[in-house]
């Protein structure tokens, strides 16, 4: 089929699935690799397959991007302890233990040890997209620890594949891999986002903003491959300081544009991906021979168990990297659920197969590489098992774990509200006079500010009353108390009539009032001015809690993004151009 055939088949499939999934309630991904299931049975789309430099080069780079920029950091410090065993020794783990049993199996050590490198790994697009179920820190976890661990299974994969085509492999050179891996891929991923940095303080319309951090992933990419760095490490370490400069270097304008393309494009480019995996599962099945098709398909079975087995366990073991708020200990009970549940949300995803993909053909001699298509096949497997029983299963063990319920964001978000419209009524005064605005129009703006506020703190003492009840179980009683309406306690003639002269009017023609101060146009635009000098304050005050840790990073962001719209209705959609 031809390249825009396909293209306009992934986007009626996509449709389509986006349609249906809701009416039969199963996640949109799992509902898109059972198409690309169905139409791997067209023989004439069955030729379709997912190049493994697509996946790594262009899919890889946009989806970590973004996933880098919605992540927060202080949860990544928070939990550095545990993210970072199982990014690096549990992947390792798996590997071994997965090319232990295909071993079993009758595949030779070092095809058996790039199986394991291909399927050690969770996914990050597959957590992005199916582990939402998951309570906040969590899923924060989980998706943390999938951005980083692919590293781990590049640096495996190129020591395996050296060993299968007859290369040389000593301690140093595995010691010098890991290195130039690792701290290769952080260095670049630094050296690109402060770049990118540099050139946005001196760039302002939106779209050449935003041209720019687009390719920030794909440098940083590029420039780690070249240097035998890790891609991924570079990409992620560049999302996650731009995520945390952007404020300010980007106008409002530009991030309300990217935070509208960027989801959506991530959502076709995810799209297309589980697509394109159920129709490479058919391709892999239709290459291998009926012959092998079940001892392969008892093999990818067993894979599959085992690293669900070694991940539970490995959790268990490396209960002191676990640290669950803030290093309090959780009763046993509910520590193994949760573990349960990770180890179901840890899915495989489209990089395992486009490690499998990578495989070379032949060895340095020219001799074909007996076992590449049998990697292929059981890596294919295991992501189709992972998506279609993981998936489906994930949010039945989320409900039976119960987790504790945890305000801790509401709380926060709550604070924060409070600090930054608290801080900037406080500032108001002498905002006023730095952008010379009047008496009258300042005073509007205290009202509205100090309305704000009150609306904030009624909020939050809401929530709290809200809580409170649930405990004692007050709602019954709440919901048996009478109407106090009904008994004529409560007149509606006895409510305040509006006092006079508040209503809506024209300004008064006095020879007591200057006029041209009194204009519309005028007041508007001083209003304009110290709204837009009180939002810049806010955004300082937001910083200043991010940086002190009493605000988390996705919290700054739901509020930046409420004040970048504040911003736009006062300067007008004409910035978004």
């Amino acid at each position: 089929m031809e390249g825009l055939e396909i293209t306009v088949l992934l986007g009626l499939t996509i449709l389509v699935g986006t349609m249906l999934a809701p009416r039969v309630r199963l996640a949109l991904p799992l509902v898109l690799v059972i198409f690309g299931l169905l139409l791997g049975f067209v023989p004439a789309l069955r030729d379709v397959q997912l190049p493994p430099e697509t996946v790594l080069l262009l899919f890889l780079p946009v989806m970590l991007f973004w996933e880098s920029l919605t992540t927060s950091l202080r949860s990544i410090r928070r939990d550095f302890r545990y993210i970072l065993p199982m990014s690096t020794l549990l992947v390792v783990a798996s590997a071994f233990a997965v090319a232990a049993v295909a071993a079993l199996f009758g595949l030779p050590w070092e095809i058996a040890l790039i199986l394991g490198a291909a399927v050690a790994p969770p996914d990050a697009t597959a957590v992005a997209a199916l582990g939402r179920l998951l309570p906040r820190r969590a899923f924060m976890k989980l998706k943390a620890e999938s951005l980083t661990n692919d590293g781990t299974a590049l640096v495996l994969y190129a020591i395996a594949v050296s060993l299968a085509v007859g290369g040389q492999v000593t301690p140093l050179m595995i010691t010098g891999t890991v290195i130039v891996s690792y701290l290769g891929g952080i260095a670049v991923g630094v050296v690109v986002a402060v770049a990118a940095w540099l050139l946005l303080r001196r760039v302002h319309t939106t779209i050449t903003i935003n041209v720019t951090m687009l390719l920030v992933p794909f440098t940083a990419f590029m420039i780690a491959e070249l240097i035998h760095a890790s891609g991924v490490l570079a990409v992620v370490v560049a999302g996650l300081i731009a995520a945390y400069l952007s404020s300010q270097v980007t106008t409002a304008a530009s991030r309300r544009q990217a935070e509208s393309v960027w989801p959506f494009g991530v959502f076709l480019l995810n799209g297309a991906l589980f697509v394109l995996i159920g129709l490479e599962v058919q391709w892999v099945a239709h290459q291998t021979s009926l012959r092998t098709i079940g001892w392969l398909t008892l093999a990818t079975v067993a894979v599959w168990v085992t690293l669900l087995v070694v991940r539970f366990l490995f959790q268990m073991l490396a209960v002191p990297f676990q640290r669950i708020g803030g290093g309090s200990v959780h009763p046993l009970g509910l520590r193994t659920r949760m573990q349960l549940v990770s180890t179901v949300a840890g899915m495989r995803g489209a990089v395992s197969l486009a490690i499998a993909l990578s495989v070379p053909l032949a060895t340095g001699d020219g001799v074909k590489l007996d076992g590449r298509d049998d990697i292929i096949f059981v890596t294919a497997g295991v992501i189709l098992l992972s998506l279609l029983v993981q998936g489906p299963l994930l949010p039945a063990v989320v409900r039976w774990a119960r987790y504790p319920v945890d305000h801790g964001e509401d709380e926060e978000f709550e604070l924060a509200e409070r600090a930054i419209s608290g801080s900037a009524m406080a500032a108001l005064d002498a905002l006023a006079v730095e952008h010379g605005i009047s008496d009258e129009v300042r005073d509007r703006a205290r009202r509205e500010g100090y309305e704000m506020l009150e609306l904030a703190n009624a909020r939050a003492v809401a929530r709290e009353r809200a809580l409170v009840d649930a405990e004692v179980g007050a709602m019954e009683d709440l919901l048996d108390s009478p109407d106090p309406l009904a008994d004529g306690a409560v007149e509606l003639s006895s409510m305040p009539a509006p006092a006079e002269g508040k209503t809506l009017q024209m300004v008064a023609t006095s020879t007591d009032v200057d006029l041209e101060q009194r204009s519309p146009l005028i007041r508007n635009e001083e209003f304009s001015r110290l709204k837009l000098a009180m939002l810049d304050h806010k955004r300082e005050v937001l910083r200043n809690l991010r940086r002190a840790g009493t605000v988390d990073d996705l919290i700054v962001y739901r509020i930046s993004a409420r004040l970048d719209l504040d911003q736009i209705r006062l300067e007008g959609i004409e910035q978004l151009e």
